[in-house]
């Protein structure tokens, strides 16, 4: 009886966190709507950042590298993320390894892996990022 118990508590639990979780509505995201946060010559919009119909999280936002610029150093953390450059070229480092990626490319970026991007120039370099798990880390 007891395992049956801390069974539906731990439903009851998980169902409550899904119910907190602001749920991502349908709706179109106009670039031009976005707000923009500024940081030197870099910029970056937020798109959404909440939870699907099953309570997974995902959070999207777009950035605008300026030439030479990194948007962090390189880091880790236990979500996932992909990044799709969308113009320009970026040198993404994943651990040890450094390749040079051009528009339309996409990177993956595994649980607690190192992970970064610089635009190494000469113009602008604009991609999208879609954290997967996102929680505040």
């Amino acid at each position: 009886m007891l395992p049956a118990l801390a069974a539906a508590k731990g439903q009851d639990q998980s169902s409550a966190k899904k119910e907190d979780k602001k749920l991502i509505e349908s709706r179109v995201y106009r670039y031009g709507d976005l707000p923009v946060t500024t940081n030197g010559p870099n910029q970056s919009r937020q798109v959404f950042d909440g939870a699907t119909h099953t309570g997974y999280h995902v959070e999207l936002h777009l950035t605008d590298l300026g030439p030479g610029m990194a948007s962090h150093p390189p880091h880790k953390h236990a979500h996932e993320e992909v990044v799709m450059l969308q113009t320009g070229q970026l040198d993404v480092t994943l651990g040890s390894v450094t390749t040079r990626v051009e528009a339309g490319s996409v990177v993956w970026a595994a649980s607690n892996q190192e992970h970064g991007v610089r635009n190494p120039g000469p113009g602008r370099a604009q991609y999208f990022v879609i954290a997967l798990g996102h929680e505040g880390e």
